[in-house]
């Protein structure tokens, strides 16, 4: 029998360059509001969006969908879903897919793909993505999160570095010299059970170094399937130039 499948929207008030951003209004429509109905495509027993803030909850309950109000002292998004998931009270087997509230372009068919890759692989604590790198600026952003993955596609490694490191030649030439360089995408599915021990876990060496917290699960021994995308991902909303482009898509 297939587990359940619930979808848990992170949204806190506070944001460095977009302060209150799941209530910007986007073309008549609260973003928080655009993911929710972006998400509601998703075939799901279960769907709550998890927030620090009364005005964000306030707004989802007016619209129709749940709210579930967290701590505020929660670093990750990961730490917010797990209160949540022992508030409700999960099955352990339940798989939670964290569903960015500032993507909601996100392609339903990527979503998917991380609930089937956490079916397929009972080994897995997480399932998550990652796409193609194919240019050189973009390999060496820290502010992109690399990995490297073994033969199964298991994760190996997370890094705001180049990995994996060529030897033969260190500048723009890696991508010409066959290496295959994985772009993580930030969208996660989770087991229940996983959410209900992460929140013990002290924040690992690795995960303060890179500032990672899939790190922190890693360090601890747990699996991560990675799975290449199935469809490309769009920008997420950061800035009020991606504000722009969204209403441009739209």
């Amino acid at each position: 029998m297939k587990p359940d499948v619930v979808i848990c929207l992170p949204a806190r008030y506070q944001s460095t360059r977009l302060p209150g951003k799941p209530l910007l209004e986007i073309a008549g429509k609260p973003l928080i509001i655009w993911a929710l109905e972006s998400a509601s495509k998703i075939d799901a027993k279960q769907m709550v969006v998890a927030t620090d803030d009364e005005r964000i909850a306030e707004l989802v309950e007016l619209s129709g969908y749940q709210a579930v109000m967290t701590s505020t002292e929660h670093l990750t998004g990961t730490d917010r879903i797990a209160e949540v998931a022992r508030m409700l009270s999960w099955s352990d087997e339940t798989i939670v897919v964290n569903y960015q509230g500032d993507e909601p372009l996100t392609p339903t068919a990527n979503i998917q793909q991380l609930i089937s890759a956490l079916i397929d692989n009972p080994q897995a604590a997480i399932a998550t993505l990652y796409q193609e790198i194919t240019q050189y600026e973009y390999l060496i952003n820290p502010n992109n999160v690399k990995l490297v993955t073994d033969d199964n596609d298991y994760a190996l490694y997370f890094s705001r570095a180049a990995i994996p490191y060529s030897r033969e030649c260190s500048d723009r030439r890696q991508l010409e010299k066959g290496i295959d360089y994985k772009h993580h995408i930030g969208l996660y599915a989770y087991r229940a059970k996983f959410l209900k021990d992460f929140s013990k876990l002290t924040p690992s060496k690795l995960e303060k170094s890179e500032s990672l917290e899939q790190l922190r699960a890693m360090s601890c021994g747990y699996k991560i399937i990675a799975k290449q995308a199935k469809e490309p991902m769009p920008h997420g909303i950061d800035t009020p130039e991606d504000i722009v482009n969204f209403q441009n898509h739209l």
